[in-house]
């Protein structure tokens, strides 16, 4: 069946991303992305058929146990992979494609605006690290990484990895293969700043300059 095949996927997902896994069973008994995705399948298999105060319920006891939170309404791809999952929240009309890891603390959600799709849609083979707010209804393109505490307001092409308050571009052509380094990112404030820097030492010299070549015909 799609429902039993779907989780074994999950679990192997798990395996192939996180060291710390070591075999099927503890990743079944010890990992709560696990969970709230298998709560979720069965919930957003009732919200589609119209059961949605059932599958609201069933998706409110996921986040008790779990502390993730989807709603029934949100729709999730193929070996995701929620990677510790606390205060995780996942929004009604989000969509999220193959191959995404999500860390702790994401929220995929709106802007408070919106009517009708208010949420973001993932692409293939994202990674969202910890603490990342993605708020709106834009599309992230695959093969992209959104470093932690970012916000994402608009919409990210794909290949693009994006920092910062609110996120920024800051490097396009990521690799096919999905990476997991959420250290080794640039930090485009420092960039900024470098250039300030630079300008500023620039206009110093620019200035000395001057001054002596005023100095020389005043002699």
């Amino acid at each position: 069946m799609a429902f039993f095949r779907g989780a074994r996927e999950d679990i192997r997902a798990v395996l192939a991303r996180d060291p710390a896994a070591r075999n099927s069973f503890e990743v079944l008994l010890c990992y709560p992305g696990v969970w709230a995705l298998i709560f979720h399948r069965v919930s957003h298999g009732l919200h589609k058929h119209g059961l949605k105060l059932l599958a609201r319920l069933l998706s409110q006891l996921a986040r008790f146990f779990t502390g993730i939170e989807i709603h029934p309404g949100a729709t999730i791809g193929r070996r995701c992979f929620i990677d510790h999952g606390m205060a995780v929240v996942i929004g009604e009309t989000t969509e999220i494609g193959d191959d995404v890891t999500i860390y702790q603390a994401v929220t995929l959600g709106g802007t408070g605006k919106d009517v009708g799709k208010r949420h973001p849609t993932i692409g293939n083979n994202v990674v969202i690290s910890t603490g990342a707010k993605v708020l709106g209804p834009f599309r992230v393109g695959n093969n992209c990484k959104i470093g932690a505490g970012s916000v994402v307001l608009e919409e990210i092409p794909d290949n693009s990895t994006v920092v910062g308050i609110p996120g920024k571009i800051v490097r396009r052509g990521a690799p096919a293969v999905q990476d997991l380094n959420q250290v080794d990112l640039p930090d485009p404030i420092a960039v900024e700043m470098e250039c300030l820097r630079r300008r500023i030492v620039w206009l110093e010299n620019k200035l000395r300059s001057m001054e002596g070549e005023n100095d020389y015909e005043n002699i």
